[in-house]
């Protein structure tokens, strides 16, 4: 979904939401709680997600910034562990 203003990582029940800029316009994103386990190669589900966001926070934006410009819609654009491969 397109929105009007940048939105700060925030946790929620399916993952981490956040903003990204493409063309200077804001898409709202949602990296998944499994995509984030990958990154961080762990399976303790008491994990700091929104740490997890901010250690990885930079190659999660890239992937989220690519789907945007390969023409992947969504509310908001889903990033999958199929997407960090």
């Amino acid at each position: 979904m397109l929105n009007n203003f940048f939105t700060p990582p925030c946790l929620t029940s399916d993952g981490v939401t956040f903003t990204v800029t493409v063309e200077y316009k804001f898409h709202d994103c949602l990296v998944s709680q499994e995509a984030l386990y990958n990154l961080c190669q762990s399976d303790d589900k008491k994990l700091d997600l929104i740490a997890t966001y901010c250690a990885y926070e930079a190659k999660i934006q890239g992937v989220a910034r690519r789907l945007v410009t390969a023409g992947i819609t969504g509310s908001p654009i889903l990033l999958g562990p199929q997407n960090f491969r």
